[in-house]
């Protein structure tokens, strides 16, 4: 699955209403009963950039490009997964192989629509989530200590791996996130992270699924849920999932008067849909030629030729320079040619760190 982003939570608790708002099509099952999603449902998502419009109202293309991020419906986790429960270790392998966790978590009363555990309670939800993630992680890494024991006799080397791991285990026993393990930054952690893939390092982002009355203001269950996310450094999004199903087809006209209307600026899903790019250390640059308007998906910090080769690997090898420029200047002096007679266009060599939202265009030679 690569840089995706796994959709996590509870039996029934609007996941798969809220990945089929993602995708804009019904492709998940949305059911009111546990495990209609048995199958991790993956799915490709425009990133939403109004400067993909600015830049093709001075252009003009045949057709506009967005970027992209995937995103992966995992079935619903309950107690005992990391033992096998439900669909246990299915879904930990699924989750495994992303790289950001949105965990989505009710924050709203319906007797129409069961919960799983009975009742409303974010807090015990998002317990009941990451205490099986946690779980898994320390069998993993208990594994990993076993090894180590029998490879530091002969190897004095591993004696701080097995150290920083042994710490590790007692840290995740006390119900915390090895994502918060005071030792995160040491090489020891890093090799072992990598090794053990563990679950609960990843970057974990909360979805508040509210009624529309919660989007307006915070009921006591996202105001849980909030504190939270804070204490662990995560970060919370607020959305109805119900609200974002009914946006589907809308025109963005529409859909923007509809969420004016509620109170709301921006819909919960594009805000996911930006903090999971940002997340995932994503951001985009852009070609804009009258064939296409595009955005193309790069690591942050990337150089010229790294870049150049999302579009092909040939520029990355026969890579020359760049000329760039800023998507700003692009936009104030009315295109490429006016932006170059003002000044603006830099050519720029293989150490350039691309900036977002720069306006490229490569020579290369191979």
């Amino acid at each position: 699955m690569g840089l995706a982003i796994g959709l996590v939570g509870l039996p029934n608790v609007g996941k798969s209403t809220t990945f089929n708002a993602l995708t804009k099509a019904q492709n998940a099952e949305a059911a009111n009963y546990p495990f209609c999603t048995i199958e991790p449902n993956k799915a490709v998502v425009p990133v939403p950039d109004k400067r993909l419009a600015e830049l093709s109202k001075i252009v003009n293309p045949e057709k506009v490009i967005y970027s992209t991020l995937d995103f992966v419906d995992i079935a619903g986790l309950v107690k005992g997964a990391s033992k096998g429960e439900g669909l246990g270790n299915k879904f930990l392998s699924n989750i495994r192989e992303t790289e950001v966790i949105l965990q989505i978590v009710r924050c709203f009363d319906d007797d129409n629509v069961v919960h799983n555990e009975g009742s409303i309670d974010p807090l015990r939800d998002v317990e009941i989530i990451e205490g099986e993630l946690i779980l898994a992680d320390i069998e993993v890494v208990s594994n990993r200590i076993e090894r180590l024991k029998k490879q530091a006799k002969a190897d004095k080397k591993a004696q701080p791996l097995l150290d920083l791991a042994t710490e590790l285990v007692e840290f995740l026993g006390d119900g915390n996130l090895a994502r918060n393990f005071e030792k995160s930054s040491s090489d020891e952690y890093k090799q072992l992270a990598k090794e053990t893939r563990l679950l609960t390092d990843k970057e974990i982002m909360y979805g508040a699924n509210t009624d529309e009355d919660g989007l307006l203001e915070d009921n006591e269950y996202v105001k849980a849920l909030i504190e939270h996310a804070q204490a662990n450094n995560c970060e919370l999004i607020k959305l109805c999932a119900k609200v974002e199903e009914e946006l589907i087809g809308l025109e963005d006209e529409e859909a923007a008067e509809f969420l004016t209307d509620l109170g709301v600026k921006e819909s919960g899903l594009e805000q996911i849909i930006h903090k999971g790019f940002h997340k995932l250390g994503l951001m985009s640059y852009f070609t804009a030629g009258v064939k296409e308007v595009r955005s193309w998906t790069i690591k942050q910090n990337s150089t010229a030729p790294r870049a150049a080769a999302a579009i092909h690997n040939d520029f990355e090898k026969g890579f020359i320079r760049a000329e760039v420029i800023s998507y700003n200047d692009f936009i104030e002096f009315g295109g490429e040619t006016k932006a170059k007679e003002a000044g603006k266009m830099r050519l720029e060599g293989k150490e350039y760190i691309v900036q977002d939202g720069d306006v490229m265009h490569f020579r290369f030679n191979v």
